[in-house]
């Protein structure tokens, strides 16, 4: 090969790879800010909210611990899983979170309550009614 193919070759390639980690690092902010918008997301409806739950609107969990707030006279905001293009991600985040892809996944003021279970005893030994009524 001689020195001027040589030449050519070598500013080929490096042009190839300025498109190629351009491309990369053009890319990568777009995963990195749907990531962070889930997560944004998740703790804004945590700390914005006196009760938040985390739900799919088929899972008869969801609804059994939204009927036991309805008993409470108490409205949770919702955010239905199933119903969102980012449900999937929102899941992922509650895992780094509280360890659980599971819903519902319950908040009140703030402070992880648990699945429909965890919320059911909460309510017979009064815990539910404390964190409730701090504001």
């Amino acid at each position: 090969m001689n020195a001027s193919r040589r030449d050519r070759c070598s500013s080929e390639l490096g042009s190839f790879l300025v498109v190629v980690i351009a491309l990369l690092l053009v890319n990568a902010p777009i995963e990195v800010l749907a990531s962070n918008s889930a997560s944004a997301f998740v703790h804004n409806v945590i700390y914005s909210n006196k009760i938040a739950l985390f739900s799919k609107s088929y899972c008869p969990y969801s609804l059994h611990a939204k009927r036991i707030f309805s008993e409470l006279h108490e409205q949770p905001f919702v955010v239905e899983l199933d119903l969102r293009n980012d449900g999937f991600e929102i899941q992922n985040v509650l895992l780094d979170l509280v360890g659980r892809r599971t819903v519902p996944q319950v908040f009140v003021n703030g402070k992880h309550v648990g699945g429909c279970d965890d919320l059911k005893i909460a309510v017979s030994n009064g815990q539910l009614q404390k964190l409730l009524s701090k504001s």
